[in-house]
């Protein structure tokens, strides 16, 4: 579903040059938040609660927010602003829920906790401060981290994404028209 969004987006976007730069700061905002999370989480192994963690449970999800919104900016077509939060609600938020499930019952009381503490999707303004227990870990950023989880590939799909639509916007990708 994504990837037919994806191309429907390339296909109807009318972008210029105020609509890439506005789009293009908002799509990096989501890159640095994914990005932070990425090189702090351990996948699988322990609790995250450090770094991006400290503010909000779900700073991958925040940050692909982030990219989807500010492609739909990027395109200057509001339609898809439209149609991504309902994608990102459907998708998402079950998704989310899902994640919380397996995490309480694998983290239990350090999860209730955190859980009770730091909000699912909107960051708080200070940082969560956790009791070390089992399975809880403060940790800072890793590049090695960042590489192992892939978050690269991220940045250049984001990349890809902006190339095109500068491109489209100079007249130098042209397209049938809808």
């Amino acid at each position: 579903m994504a990837w037919v969004l994806g191309v429907a987006f390339f296909w109807m976007a009318r972008p210029v040059a105020e609509s890439i730069w506005i789009g293009g700061a908002i799509v990096l905002a989501g890159l640095t938040v994914r990005g932070w999370a990425a090189g702090v989480l351990e996948k699988d192994r322990e609790l995250a609660v450090s770094g991006p963690y400290a503010f909000t449970r779900n700073p991958l999800y925040l940050g692909s927010f982030l990219l989807g919104i500010g492609a739909a900016v990027a395109g200057a077509r509001p339609v898809f602003a439209v149609i991504f939060l309902g994608y990102f609600a459907l998708v998402y938020g079950p998704l989310m829920a899902r994640e919380q499930a397996g995490l309480e019952a694998r983290f239990r009381d350090g999860y209730r906790h955190y859980r009770d503490s730091v909000p699912g999707f909107l960051p708080r303004l200070s940082p969560y401060r956790p009791t070390p227990g089992p399975g809880i870990e403060t940790r800072g950023f890793s590049r090695a981290r960042y590489m192992r989880n892939r978050e690269y590939e991220a940045a250049l799909g984001a990349a890809g994404g902006v190339i095109l639509l500068v491109l489209k916007a100079t007249g130098a990708l042209r397209l049938p028209l809808p």
